[in-house]
């Protein structure tokens, strides 16, 4: 399978350091009992952040088809007792164990430039929005397109009104563009 070989890998260097969560997550709208997924979690550190923001009554799936990102964050939902976040080792390309229309914001960090590389948005949108109730939102943060700045090669890199005509196109709704700081921006859009 020569694809394969090519096949864009969805796990990097963390960008902890270069990504306010609480910054992003606001711009996003969560608030106290939402129910969100970060897709693609990582090392979740933003999962971390999202657990604050949703309180006792909310709920963090923290997803990642790795296990060792899982285990790392495993580890600091432990130092910190955060009790309000569940980790799914999963393949967000399919089915995920959630119910049909159950999550509030499905969220993907520096993910979503991987799956367009990969001709995997289709399934994974397809899930997404299984997931989402209606009016739910689809939240995605990717790199900006520029020369010289940390993240994946340039060539992969989408500029947001690529991520925008995607989501049209996948019947989500009034998408808008966010910057979201010197390397990030956020695109946004609901559910119907």
């Amino acid at each position: 399978m020569k694809k394969e070989k090519n096949k864009h890998v969805h796990h990097g260097k963390s960008t902890r350091d270069i990504l306010d969560p609480g910054q992003v997550l606001l711009n996003v709208g969560i608030k106290p009992g939402d129910i969100f997924v970060d897709a693609g979690c990582g090392d979740g550190f933003i999962s971390l952040e999202a657990s604050k923001m949703v309180g006792e009554k909310g709920m963090v799936y923290a997803v990642d088809i790795h296990d060792k990102s899982l285990e790392s964050l495993e580890k600091e939902i432990q130092n910190k007792k955060s009790g309000n976040i569940s980790l799914l080792l999963a393949d967000i390309t399919r089915k995920l164990p959630l119910e049909d229309d159950s999550v509030d914001i499905y969220f993907m960090a520096n993910v979503f430039h991987g799956l367009v590389s990969n001709n995997e948005v289709t399934n994974t949108m397809k899930e997404s929005l299984r997931i989402l109730k209606p009016g739910g939102i689809l939240a995605i943060v990717d790199f900006k397109k520029v020369k010289n700045t940390p993240g994946p090669p340039l060539e992969v890199r989408l500029e947001p009104e690529e991520i925008v005509e995607t989501l049209l196109s996948c019947q989500l709704q009034e998408p808008k563009i966010i910057d979201t700081g010197p390397y990030h921006y956020l695109v946004l859009a609901s559910s119907r």
